[in-house]
């Protein structure tokens, strides 16, 4: 008995094949460099569970910021480390902050170049959590003050937007956040900036090497009172709901890899852009096993990347921005 005449096939093919009927391209304009800089000069210092990454003074900071824009990388979000800090973080939001010098520089040195910058308490706070902290001295238990903090969020805003920013996105997960950023530009006259929001952030177990990074490890406790329960799905879509609602222009899902299907829901389920977080647990993981040799860096990385692309994330938050914009120019 042979085979039917036109019987249906797969295609045997080459690497030019294979790039005509690609479904998925994965570009350089897809990806955002998270960058970490603290006072100082002349500082270029290694974080050891982040092989290539660095705590950058402002002036080593604008030299990265040309390498990448040389590069053809089109943003860059900032995470500041201050030299003091306190209960209320203060160095977020003052006009010396340690965030405002560093837009203000790239932007004197990169002028095309995205400066986005993360809107957060726990960098700054000498207790490490994302907002003003209420103890109950009483009964020896603490709650970060939700509305309390929505007034410290709108101050930094508008602080890093006066510098120059270009986006501000909030990570801090407080209920309200996004419309209270939204009003307190407004008011500014800052109605044409975005606001892009973590609008799906869990309490993953893959932050601990930002942690070390951004020196934002909680002195006590942790943040599962505030970020999203692992376990839910269906919570996201009300995160990003009300978020699109209170003025959101893009909203993100952190992590990424492991929150792929999440990625997948909000893409069907809103016509808005999305970026997704590719974070230092899920990059380090990867770094670890290259290092002894077990795996192919490059191609994990960029096969990551465009899953993470493959999932809907319109844009994409990774530490190896920089190495994909040089495996991708090289393809």
């Amino acid at each position: 008995m042979g085979f039917p005449k036109h019987r249906p096939r797969r295609l045997r093919q080459t690497e030019t094949m294979r790039r005509l009927v690609r479904e998925t391209r994965l570009t350089i304009d897809n990806l955002i460099m998270p960058l970490f800089v603290r006072p100082g000069k002349g500082i270029k210092q290694p974080i050891p569970s982040m092989p290539g990454n660095y705590q950058m003074s402002v002036d080593k900071l604008v030299e990265e910021a040309k390498v990448l824009q040389g590069l053809g990388i089109p943003g860059i979000i900032l995470f500041g480390i201050p030299e003091k800090k306190d209960e209320m973080g203060s160095d977020a939001y003052s006009d010396e902050g340690i965030i405002q010098k560093a837009i203000i520089a790239i932007k004197k040195e990169v002028k095309e170049m995205l400066v986005i910058t993360d809107v957060c308490m726990c960098e700054y706070t000498s207790h490490g959590h994302c907002g003003f902290i209420k103890r109950d001295e009483k009964r020896g238990q603490f709650d970060v003050d939700n509305d309390m903090t929505l007034e410290l969020l709108a101050k930094e805003s508008v602080s890093h937007v006066q510098a120059g920013a270009d986006i501000v996105a909030p990570s801090d997960m407080m209920d309200g956040r996004v419309g209270v950023i939204r009003d307190a530009l407004d008011e500014k006259g800052f109605e044409h900036i975005p606001i892009m929001a973590y609008s799906a952030k869990y309490a993953s177990g893959f932050y601990g090497p930002f942690r070390e990074a951004a020196e934002s490890t909680p002195g006590f406790g942790d943040r599962s009172s505030y970020q999203m329960d692992p376990h839910n799905a269906i919570e996201s879509l009300r995160e990003v709901a009300l978020d699109i609602e209170e003025g959101a222009d893009i909203v993100m899902v952190k992590p990424a890899l492991s929150y792929l299907d999440i990625i997948r829901m909000i893409k069907d389920r809103f016509s808005y852009p999305i970026a997704a977080y590719n974070v230092s647990g899920e990059f380090s993981i990867v770094k670890a096993a290259a290092e002894k040799g077990w795996i192919d860096e490059k191609r994990v990385a960029l096969e990551i990347l465009t899953s993470i692309k493959r999932a809907g994330a319109d844009m994409i938050l990774t530490y190896w921005a920089k190495d994909a914009a040089l495996w991708l120019k090289n393809k």
